[in-house]
C-alpha cells in the first residue's frame, strides 16, 4: 500500500493554475491532478495561509474520493490564501471566478469548501459569469450529453444540491430551511460510524462521542449521531467547547446546532479553548468526528483518547492528522493500528456522491432518495473493507489499498 500511495504522491498534477489578485494581496490555484475521464472535480476553500502545496494534496485525495462516490474523474480542488472573514471576500470571489471561468465551462467542477458557501457564494457568483451550475464542466468533459440532456442534467442539480429539506428524518428545524448542501456531508460522516457498528458488530446506540468542530459537516454529525442515540460527551470549536460527561440529548444538540453563528459554537456555558483542549481529549468516548479543518488532531490527542476507550474515529474534516505526509501520515498510520479509523474518502465523501448522483439520468429528487444513495454508497465501499478484512483496525490502510489499485 505504502508504495502505491508513494507513486500517487509524487506523480505531478496534470495542470496547476495560479492566480495574483490585482486588487488585494489574495493569491490562488486550482490544481487538476488528472483528467482522468475527461474531468476533475474538487470544491474551492479559502484561508489565511494557504498555499499551494495544501491545495495539491486536497487534490489528490479528491482524486481518491471519486473511486468511492463516482463519478470515475480526476481529482482538483481551488484554494485561495486569503481571510474569510476580510470584508473584501465577495470582490476576490468576483475576480477569482472569472478568471477560472474558462476551467469550470470545460473540464472543471467546483464547489463551495472551507469557508466558501455553495448555495449562497459559489453559485450565484459563477451564474452571474454564465455558467448554469459549478459542475457544468464535469457534464462537459466527462460525460459530453448532448443539448438536452446536458440541460436535464444541470436541471437536475440546480434543482437537488440547493432543495430545502422537507423530511424531519433529515433536518433539525424545517422552518430554518436547511439544504441538501448544508446536511449530506455530516449526514455521511455520521452514517460511517452507524455502518461501522453495523458491519463489524456493535451498538451504536448508547457510544459516546467527541466532536471537534461545530461548522456545518461536525454539527450534521454531532445531529445524526445523536439521533441514532450517540451520547455526544464533548464539542471543541476554535472558540472553546462544551463538556458533559452524561451527554447532551438530542433537543441540546439541536438546540446548539440552530444556535450557532456561522459555523461557530455559541453557548453560555461555552468554556475557554485551552480548558476544553486539556480536558476533552480525556473524557471518554468510543467515537471520535475530527471535522473541524485539515492537520489539527495531534498524537497526544488520539492516544488520550485511545486510552479512554476509543473505538472509531470518522474523519470529517480532509486529512485531519497533523501530518506532513500527504494522506498516511505517522500519526494517521498510529491512530489506524489501535483504532478504526474510517478515512475522509469514504466518510465525508456525501456532497461528492450527490453530484454524482444528480448528474445521472431521471433520478428520485426527495430528500429520502438522495441521502439514502449517499448512505448506500458509504455502506459499500465499508462492506469492501470488511470484505479484505475483517479486523476492527488498519481499515484506513485496506481502503487506501482498494482506492489506490483502481488509480495507479
Amino acid at each position: 500500500m505504502k508504495d502505491l500511495l508513494k507513486k500517487f504522491e509524487e506523480k505531478r498534477p496534470e495542470i496547476v493554475f495560479e492566480w495574483k489578485d490585482k486588487e488585494s494581496e489574495a493569491e490562488g490555484w486550482v490544481v487538476i491532478n488528472s483528467l482522468r475521464g475527461g474531468a476533475a472535480g474538487g470544491g474551492t476553500r479559502m484561508r489565511k495561509g494557504l498555499d499551494k502545496r495544501e491545495v495539491e494534496s486536497l487534490a489528490k485525495t479528491m482524486e481518491v474520493k471519486f473511486t468511492v462516490s463516482g463519478p470515475p474523474i480526476g481529482g482538483a480542488k481551488s484554494g485561495i490564501n486569503f481571510d474569510p472573514a476580510d470584508p473584501r471576500k465577495k470582490e476576490v470571489l468576483d475576480r477569482w471566478y472569472k478568471a477560472v471561468m474558462p476551467l469550470l465551462k470545460s473540464y472543471y467542477g467546483t464547489g463551495g469548501d472551507l469557508n466558501i458557501d455553495e448555495i449562497h457564494e459559489v453559485i450565484p457568483i459563477t451564474e452571474n459569469y454564465g455558467l448554469w451550475h459549478p459542475q457544468e464542466g464535469v457534464i462537459n468533459g466527462h460525460y459530453q450529453a448532448r443539448e438536452n440532456e446536458r440541460i436535464h442534467q444541470i436541471g437536475q442539480l440546480r434543482y437537488g444540491v440547493s432543495k430545502v429539506l422537507e423530511d424531519l428524518n433529515y433536518t433539525p428545524d424545517i422552518k430554518r430551511k436547511y439544504k441538501v448542501a448544508d446536511m449530506i456531508t455530516g449526514y455521511g460522516v455520521a452514517e460511517s460510524i452507524r455502518h461501522f457498528y453495523h458491519i463489524w458488530g456493535g451498538e451504536i446506540a448508547g457510544k459516546k462521542a467527541i466532536i471537534q468542530g461545530w461548522g456545518n459537516v461536525a454539527a450534521a454529525a454531532g445531529y445524526y449521531l445523536a439521533q441514532h442515540g450517540v451520547k455526544i460527551v464533548g464539542i471543541i470549536d476554535r472558540v472553546g467547547g462544551l463538556i458533559k460527561k452524561e451527554g447532551f440529548t438530542l433537543a441540546e444538540i439541536v438546540d446548539l446546532f440552530n444556535k450557532r453563528e456561522g459555523n461557530t459554537l455559541v453557548s453560555p456555558d461555552l468554556i475557554p479553548f485551552e480548558q476544553a483542549s486539556k480536558e476533552v481529549w480525556n473524557i471518554g468516548a468510543e467515537i471520535f468526528v475530527p471535522a473541524a479543518a485539515s492537520r489539527l488532531v495531534q498524537q497526544a490527542e488520539v492516544d488520550q483518547m485511545i486510552s479512554g476507550g476509543l473505538e472509531v474515529i470518522a474523519c470529517g474534516a480532509n486529512v485531519p492528522f497533523a501530518d506532513k505526509e500527504i494522506f498516511f501520515g505517522s500519526i494517521m498510520e498510529h491512530a489506524d493500528s489501535h483504532v478504526a479509523v474510517i478515512p475522509d474518502f469514504i466518510s465525508n465523501c456525501g456532497m461528492a456522491r450527490v453530484f454524482a448522483y444528480l448528474m445521472q439520468r431521471n433520478v428520485e429528487m426527495s430528500d429520502d432518495a438522495i441521502f439514502t444513495d449517499a448512505s448506500n454508497i458509504i455502506y459499500n465501499a465499508m462492506v469492501n473493507i470488511h470484505k479484505q478484512s475483517a479486523a476492527k483496525k488498519e481499515l484506513s490502510k485496506t481502503a487506501f489499498e482498494i482506492a489506490l489499485k483502481q488509480l495507479i
